[in-house]
């Protein structure tokens, strides 16, 4: 074929004319649009082993030599995702602090990716950039935090931190790190024990190491201990350390307490501390009616981590950070190599992150947030949080079901057999059958749960960010679980064994009994 100029026209094999394209589309959102609709019909995860999808994949296949028809791979990998995926969208799934996907969201992703912004230079991604910013701040808005701070958007909860982190660092260290290097700087860092492990990860990158870390215990509901905080800040103060950052959490990974934050602001001002706030999960129940009040000292923060794809029900990945004064992510960041022409007139997030070429991930939240707003946020993370404390009591109903802890939209707790005597190994009894009552629910396909530690005992744990869930579904959990643990229990236990009658570990390990992480 040749061009009007009688130049050879390039044909990329990439390229889909208009007409096919518009069809694959429709056939593709189709499809996805009744996946959507059968999810309640669905077993939640079809409980499949890593050989059995790789056996379905083909995983051993070379690369092929030529292309396949787009119409056929694109059914060939919608078969693939709905026949061997975990669901997280599904109403009965419970585990982690993974939500549902906001349908405008999904849509809002294809969207991005056709336009392929590089939010990186305002002049890539004028639009992109500027909705990123409207939605940082509209983020803001519904925490109660200063909307003129500054923020960017990331991968998730663990870049959101690391990026607050880093900014702390560089504001509170006392010199020049990013130039001269922290070493022999004998900074040091202060957070609860319940702190996920995203805060090893950045003592670890920032090169402070992770033996800058202080581990402050908790109190019985899980809150960092505000006395303990302070002696260990002044005893390192005293031993010529240097203090930075104090960490609080905003609705812990495993049971969602908050820690008690005016307490922290306070001490936090009194010692020159940074105050930044895990709020990955927790952060955004500030705007629920019935928020824990300790949510109202957001405001008083340094720097907030929020994930949007928790409690906005974002498709993954959309994390957020704030910080309050705008300038400490340009101070944390920015280098100018003499190839970038970028002006200083507007938003260039290079500047204020460490990725340079960057994905419209703000688009799918804007949308979302256009579509509901504040009062529509409100009342789904009420209904959540309501949902949550319905389970908990609940739960009381059976007396095989140890209830142990209720917060935001957490519950954990853990089935107990009614005859299961006394003993010093009733606890690890109890450990090694809820492991492997876990392991059949998870795999069983009927509800999907994930674990919590509580105070030394292994518990079956319920996180509700799923605004499919209804009062019924939560209602068929219980009624599981007994079935599930009596039938463990009867496997694990010679019959008429009491635990507490013999000899420790007087009984059979169950094979492929595993532990997962809230």
């Amino acid at each position: 074929m040749q061009e009007s100029n009688g130049a050879v026209a390039r044909h990329s094999p990439l390229e889909i004319a208009p007409a096919e394209f518009r069809a694959l589309g429709h056939r593709l959102v189709d499809r996805i649009a009744e996946f959507l609709e059968s999810l309640p019909q669905r077993p939640v995860t079809p409980g499949e082993s890593p050989a059995r999808i790789r056996q379905a994949l083909a995983a051993e296949r070379s690369l092929p030599h030529a292309g396949s028809d787009a119409a056929g791979l694109l059914d060939r990998a919608a078969d693939l995702l709905f026949a061997h995926s975990l669901f997280n969208s599904h109403p009965r799934f419970w585990g982690y602090v993974t939500s549902s996907a906001a349908p405008i969201g999904v849509l809002g992703d294809l969207l991005a990716s056709a336009v392929n912004a590089n939010v990186g230079a305002w002049p890539l991604s004028p639009m992109a950039s500027e909705i990123e910013a409207q939605t940082v701040r509209w983020i803001a808005e519904l925490l109660n935090y200063p909307v003129d701070c500054g923020g960017l958007f990331v991968s998730g909860g663990n870049m959101a931190n690391l990026v607050c982190f880093l900014a702390a660092r560089q504001a509170r260290a006392g010199r020049d790190v990013r130039k001269e290097g922290v070493d022999g700087a004998r900074l040091r860092v202060y957070c609860s024990t319940e702190t996920h492990t995203w805060i090893q990860k950045a003592a670890d990158i920032s090169g402070m190491g992770t033996d800058a870390v202080r581990w402050i215990a908790v109190d019985g509901q899980g809150r960092v201990d505000t006395r303990a905080v302070r002696a260990q800040i002044e005893r390192d103060r005293d031993a010529g350390e240097r203090p930075i950052l104090l960490v609080a959490n905003a609705g812990t990974v495993s049971t969602g307490a908050v820690d008690p934050l005016p307490e922290l602001a306070h001490i936090g001002r009194e010692f020159g501390l940074w105050l930044h706030v895990d709020g990955a999960y927790g952060a955004l129940a500030a705007v629920a009616p019935d928020a824990p009040a300790a949510l109202r000292a957001l405001a008083e923060a340094d720097s907030i981590a929020v994930d949007p794809h928790k409690w906005l029900y974002a498709p993954l990945e959309a994390g957020c950070v704030l910080v309050r004064e705008a300038g400490r992510l340009r101070d944390a960041f920015s280098y100018h190599p003499p190839y970038y022409h970028f002006g200083d007139e507007a938003i260039n997030y290079f500047d204020l992150g460490p990725q340079n070429s960057r994905g419209f991930r703000a688009l799918k939240v804007w949308l979302a947030l256009e579509q509901v707003g504040r009062e529509g946020y409100a009342r789904m993370i009420a209904d959540d949080i309501r949902l949550s404390g319905e389970l908990f009591a609940h739960l009381a109903q059976f007396p095989e079901i140890e209830a142990l802890t209720q917060s935001l939209s957490i519950a954990t707790f853990r089935f107990v057999p009614a005859d299961l005597g006394p003993g010093e190994e009733r606890d690890d009894y109890l450990d090694q059958l809820n492991r492997e009552l876990l392991t059949r629910l998870q795999n069983g396909g009927e509800a999907y749960l994930s674990n919590a530690l509580i105070q030394g005992k292994f518990a079956l744990r319920a996180c509700i960010v799923n605004f499919r869930t209804s009062a019924s579904d939560i209602r068929v959990l219980p009624p599981l679980v007994v079935r599930i643990g009596r039938e463990v229990d009867a496997e694990l236990r010679p019959s008429g064994l009491r635990i507490g009658s013999g000899p420790a570990g007087q009984f059979p390990h169950p094979s492929g009994a595993r532990s997962t992480n809230g």
